[in-house]
Formats: structure tokens, sequence, C-alpha cells
């Protein structure tokens, strides 16, 4: 096990440079009564630096989420009757995912850099379905999270299919894919991180208090954060930065590991002006652009 603490840095951008060279990310997430989680993920992928960004989402969210993500491109998916992703939007990713036809005016995903997929999807049985089924037609890093994780829990072997994984776990996620309790995980952190990452073979973003990043050899703990960032959607926030840094082309473990780092910045500095207290994931998101102005390694 090695211990990292060294945290990548991010460079000025060139001036010779457009969207295209910042990448693209793919968001999957949302469900009736859930967009909030869409809209956490996606906005928090665009203001980390992501080129473009794109939301898929179910079809009866897609208006809503188009109205309140004026930067983000938004995309609706076949759902279910109680408005949760259905298992033939497989279909519709597989037709994003084709190169553009040159007849007709066509959303195309054919070169995504990184997706993240979990945020607010649901348990559905035809969510869970759609998730086992498209994760491998990517060829791109895969951020998964929340019910994203939920959907592996018995079909771990699916990881084993894709080109790379990142795994954004809370204690008892953690608990449900390595079969124990949440107590456990929390007792001992860093071996279960471990153990994840080596027996899945991916990387583990096992979060919490100094949430720890791993790929079984490597280990970052994290020193930012505070407890006023236990609110709901700060997860979500996590998985746009994780999803937006690996399309930036920083490796997985990097992306990870910035992104985390980054994360608890932006929480540390919205709890001197909000209270801990009073802390709410939209006030993460909103001070992302100042924790990375604040970042040493930004020069």
């Amino acid at each position: 096990m090695k211990i990292v603490k060294k945290i990548p840095a991010i460079r000025p951008r060139r001036s010779d440079t457009h969207k295209g060279d910042y990448g693209k990310t793919l968001i999957i997430a949302g469900s009736r009564g859930m967009s909030g989680a869409a809209y956490l993920a996606a906005q928090s992928a665009i203001r980390s630096g992501a080129g473009l960004v794109y939301l898929a989402t179910p079809s009866s969210q897609q208006p809503i989420l188009s109205a309140k993500l004026t930067c983000v491109i938004t995309h609706p998916l076949a759902e279910t009757p109680p408005g949760v992703i259905s298992k033939k939007a497989v279909n519709d990713i597989v037709a994003l995912l084709k190169p553009a036809s040159p007849a007709t005016w066509q959303l195309s995903l054919s070169n995504i850099d990184a997706v993240g997929i979990g945020p607010g999807l649901s348990r559905h049985p035809q969510t869970a379905e759609f998730i086992r089924s498209v994760l491998p037609l990517f060829t791109c890093p895969a951020i998964i999270d929340a019910d994203g994780i939920n959907a592996l829990v018995n079909n771990t072997e699916i990881i084993g299919k894709m080109r790379s994984v990142i795994l954004t776990p809370h204690a008892a996620e953690m608990a449900r894919l390595l079969k124990t309790t949440s107590t456990k995980i929390q007792f001992n952190r860093l071996d279960s991180a471990l153990e994840a990452a080596k027996r899945l073979k991916c990387i583990v973003v096992l979060k919490g208090y100094q949430t720890i990043v791993t790929d079984g050899e490597n280990v970052y703990v994290n020193t930012t954060g505070n407890p006023g960032m236990a609110t709901a959607g700060s997860g979500d926030v996590l998985t746009g930065m994780i999803a937006s840094f690996v399309a930036q082309k920083f490796s997985p473990f990097e992306a990870s590991q910035l992104a985390v780092y980054l994360h608890g910045l932006a929480g540390d500095i919205a709890a001197k002006e909000f209270t801990e207290h009073a802390l709410i994931a939209t006030d993460i998101m909103d001070y992302i652009p100042e924790a990375i102005r604040q970042f040493t390694h930004y020069k």
C-alpha cells in the first residue's frame, strides 16, 4: 500500500483551445421527484470545467431540467409510469452512442470521455436492469454512484467487463457490495476500501469523514470537508466533479483525488459563509469556482 499525498495540479488553459479540448461528459441521472440529483450532478460537472456536459434523464423530467440547466444539453430517456428510467431506454443510449448522421441533425455521444451514472435513478427493477445493460456499452471511464451501485450489488461481474470504473459508495452502499454491515465498514474504512478495490478491480471512493480514494494499491485520504457536508445531494455534486475531471484527461485516480479535495474545500468555504448547520448541496456546488481559485496548485 502506498499513501499518496500530492494533489494533481490544475493548469491554466491555453488561449488556442476550444470546448472539445476539455472533454464530453454524460450524466445519466434523475427520476420523478429526484430531478434535483440530476441537476446537481450535471451542473457540478460543467462548473468543474468539462467542455460539454450532456444529461440523459426520464422523458418527463427532461423539460424541467432543460429549463434549469441552461449550459447543459439534455436528452429524454424512455420511462415507466412511475417516472423512472425504463429498461427500454437502453435503445436510446445505443442511438446516442452512434455517430451522427450527416443527413439529419442527431445528437451523438460517440466519442464521450466520461459517464457518471446513478444520482436519483431509483431502485426500480426496470431502472436497475437498464443500468446493468447499459454500463458495458461504454468504452470510456464510468463513475458509478448511488442507485448505480445498488443495481450492481449482486452483479459485480459487470465491472470486470468495463474499461475503467470509479465507484463512489457511502458506508451503507459499500456494505451491500461487500456483504457486510455499515458498522463494520466504518470500523475499518481503509481496509474495506482496499478490499473492494482489489476484489472489484476498480477505483473506490469511500465517502465520509476523511474520504478514501484507492485503486487497491495507492491510497489517498482526504483532508478537506466538514460535518455540514452530510446533507442530501452532496454526493451528487461529487459524482459530477469526478466525471468532469476524468473528461478533462486526468487519470481516473487523479480525477477522483482532485474532485474529493476540491469538493471538501468548496464545502469548507461554504460553511464559513452559511455555517455547517445550514449548509446544503447547492452551496457546495456554488463554491466550486472559489475552491478552484484558492487551490494552491492553480498557477
